[in-house]
């Protein structure tokens, strides 16, 4: 039989008075603990001036207290044919600075395969993913220096994939070098505010440093290839480090100081109105936008006046018709029905339309030939009477 509901209420409310009841007469306080947080005791041996961060050093055990693992780890990486001579000369620090740690390496040429494996005298099950990710960077043009640093505790390393997030090649190709910046500045603030070391090369992107800092690099990177340029993660990140050196902001939100960057399309439309109303703020300034203390100028008294007003380009009458096409050469030999002679005819008709140009043009420079042997206009020398008939008319005239 079913047990009566109300019943279960009534039992549910009362063990919870009940509890409240307990917690309340026996720590002696007025304030109800959350359900969450009530079984937690606490841990006098967790002060504050421990660090739950730090990466504590693994260290080497003694020969009588080492033991070795029971099965063999390895990895193996492709590397591309270009980074055979380099590979091949610095291999020896690298099976050195492996060898300290217990791992053993390998370098195929013939099939062009970098292998790493623990062996008997391996005591740190971890650092065989350490070889990987050190094989790994030297396969994607980290220099070998930088890359063995990837072996220390407290550096972890991020190759982050971006040839499938732009389809487009010459796209990519910008937003590729749009990481790097002019003159590598971008890439070099994007070190400089994370602490890693950051390789551009192909279609991946290499970053070695914290985890803290990759997390970073690769918001950057995706967002850059995303089309948001780093410069407003650069400028977010030197706001929150200038925001860490307060020690009266820890504690407090910094989402007020952190600056907001909106993507945003405008209509049409809508850069019309603002052109114009910035064109019209423009002419609208009068002597009251002078600064104080600054000498007005001379066309001041009447800057209406004085000041040309942009021409604005007419507008074209709209039309709801399209304009008339061009016509073809087919639609030509249709309307003059050339379209419709025969081969021959064609023939003819082009040698007749030819020989009239040639006509025409042999009568041009006939012509002009022939200006060189007309004669000049001759005038005759004046006769005795109309000399005189000259002089009486320039006596009567003074």
């Amino acid at each position: 039989m079913s047990a009566d509901p109300s019943s279960s209420k009534k039992s549910k409310k009362d063990k919870k008075r009940a509890a409240a009841e307990a917690e309340a007469e026996g720590d002696g306080a007025d304030a109800v603990v959350n359900k969450n947080k009530r079984h937690r005791k606490d841990k006098p041996w967790d002060t504050d001036d421990i660090d739950h961060w730090k990466v504590d050093a693994f260290t080497k055990p003694e020969d009588k207290d080492h033991k070795p693992f029971l099965e063999e780890s390895s990895f193996a990486l492709l590397f591309p044919k270009y980074r055979e001579p380099y590979l091949r000369s610095v291999w020896g620090a690298v099976t050195k600075s492996l060898d300290n740690l217990g791992l053993a390496c390998e370098l195929d040429l013939v099939q062009g395969r970098m292998t790493v494996r623990t062996t008997r005298k391996t005591w740190d099950p971890y650092v065989v993913l350490k070889g990987r990710d050190l094989l790994k960077l030297l396969a994607r043009g980290v220099a070998a220096p930088q890359a063995l640093k990837v072996l220390q505790d407290d550096v972890a390393c991020d190759v982050i994939k971006i040839s499938g997030l732009v389809r487009n090649k010459e796209r990519f190709v910008k937003r590729r070098q749009r990481i790097v910046g002019p003159n590598g500045s971008t890439l070099k603030a994007i070190e400089l505010l994370t602490d890693c070391y950051v390789l551009v090369q192909g279609n991946t992107v290499s970053a070695m440093g914290s985890f803290k800092g990759l997390k970073e690099v690769r918001r950057i990177i995706i967002d850059c290839m995303n089309n948001i340029h780093p410069i407003y993660r650069i400028k977010e990140l030197m706001i929150r480090r200038e925001l860490a050196k307060d020690p009266k902001l820890a504690g407090e939100s910094w989402d007020r100081f952190l600056p907001k960057f909106q993507k945003k399309h405008l209509k049409t439309s809508e850069k019309t109105a603002r052109k114009n109303a910035a064109l019209s703020k423009g002419d609208n300034a009068d002597a009251n936008s002078t600064p104080l203390g600054q000498p007005a100028a001379d066309g001041a008294a009447a800057p209406a006046a004085a000041a040309p007003k942009p021409t604005a380009p007419k507008k074209k009458v709209y039309t709801p018709f399209p304009p008339a096409p061009v016509q073809s050469k087919l639609d030509k030999q249709l309307e003059t029905g050339e379209y419709f002679l025969k081969p021959k005819e064609k023939e003819a008709a082009a040698k007749r339309e030819r020989e009239e140009r040639h006509a025409v043009a042999a009568e041009t420079r006939r012509a002009k030939r022939e200006e060189a042997f007309v004669a000049p206009a001759e005038t005759a020398a004046p006769k005795v009477e109309e000399r005189r008939k000259k002089r009486k008319l320039d006596a009567g005239a003074a």
